[in-house]
């Protein structure tokens, strides 16, 4: 079945920091934001996954992987969060320990004020219902040797769960819903595209309704051609459904069209947690600003007049990383405070919190401080 069209592109939206044009996706619509107020859905406190490395005959540690080292943040009912960061920062780890996918080593993470961070696979099987994850890759994450309606309607056989009408009438309904044909029930994922493919595991991922998805790059293994129909295709189920999504992406441009507020990553730790348009006109963290220098700009004029930041070096290995603040090794306002002392992530503006000594559009936290 092929794919539906696109609707007619936004206008562009302003880059950061210098009120020009920057890219969009083609065809991607803006979205609504959610009622504040409300008491957080997700909460996530210090959360931390150390992976750890053995060796030798009996497979002692002589370290660990520490992929995710301390992250706080909040997701209110009918938010959607987006994460972003370089590859290696621990953003796919993060949403693999929020649905309980992964074991935490520490932290909370607290579901409708409820604390599941250390459920047994027992008890963590009812809230299934409620939290959901779509994969990154439409091609492996799907049973080859299983059908459409087996796929889909698996979350209903292991909730045990029987609506109205039976499960193959509810498995068309939401394939319909998505995009894909009813009638394509008995058939196997290797006669799909890979567009519609990931729209069969947003199918499964919805089957149960659940209040929160957790999208690992639901975008990034497709065209970009049909990046744009997922994208409001998510859009319009949360619309429908009142869900509440947290998207992990690197995509600057994905991120900007489908999140209310944005965390930004750097090697386990979240430095930056704003709305999106503070993020991207006013970005607070040096990180943040060198990302925001990278998106592509159309426009040749416009693109030669913005200031590009090229970060030095790799980022540190997550095995050993760096004291003090973890992006001091590429940072261009590194001094001796940076090297020896970790920021705290403060709300340095209303709204908006950073992880920084000497952060961008904002008061110096170490002002007599010299390298």
């Amino acid at each position: 079945m092929p794919e539906k069209k696109a609707d007619k592109a936004s206008s562009p939206a302003p880059a950061a920091g210098d009120g020009k044009a920057t890219a969009t996706i083609p065809g991607a619509r803006m979205r609504k934001k959610p009622v504040e107020g409300a008491e957080p859905l997700l909460k996530v406190s210090g959360l931390t996954k150390h992976f750890p490395i053995r060796k030798g005959l009996l497979q002692r540690q002589v370290g660990a992987v520490q992929a995710v080292d301390g992250i706080d943040f909040e997701v209110l009912p009918g938010e959607t969060l987006g994460v972003v960061g370089e590859s290696g920062c621990g953003k796919s780890t993060m949403g693999r320990l929020i649905t309980r996918l992964l074991e935490p080593t520490g932290g909370t993470v607290e579901f409708q004020g409820r604390d599941i961070t250390h459920l047994s696979t027992g008890r963590m099987r009812p809230l299934r219902r409620d939290v959901q994850m779509i994969f990154q890759d439409p091609y492996s994450s799907l049973n080859p040797r299983h059908t459409v309606g087996t796929i889909v309607g698996a979350p209903f056989k292991l909730q045990n769960v029987r609506p109205e009408g039976g499960v193959k009438k509810e498995v068309q309904g939401i394939l319909e819903r998505v995009g894909l044909n009813p009638e394509h029930y008995n058939r196997y994922p290797h006669e799909f595209s890979g567009g519609q493919r990931q729209r069969i595991g947003i199918a499964r991922a919805l089957a149960l309704q659940p209040k929160l998805i957790v999208a690992d790059e639901p975008v990034s293994a497709l065209d970009v051609s049909i990046q744009a129909q997922v994208v409001n295709l998510l859009d319009d189920l949360q619309q429908e459904f009142g869900l509440t999504y947290v998207i992990i992406a690197h995509d600057l441009s994905v991120v900007r069209h489908v999140s209310d507020r944005i965390a930004v990553m750097y090697l386990g730790k979240v430095v930056e947690l704003a709305d999106r348009t503070s993020l991207y006109q006013e970005p607070l963290h040096p990180y943040t600003k060198a990302l925001m220098s990278a998106v592509p700009v159309p426009d040749t004029k416009r693109r030669q007049q913005r200031e590009r930041i090229l970060l030095k070096g790799d980022v540190p290995s997550p095995i050993a990383p760096p004291p003090g603040c973890r992006f001091h090794t590429r940072c261009w306002k590194a001094t001796q405070v940076c090297k020896t002392k970790e920021p705290p992530l403060l709300e340095l503006k209303p709204g908006r919190r950073t992880a920084c000594w000497h952060p961008e559009n904002a008061p110096d936290q170490a002002p007599d401080d010299k390298a």
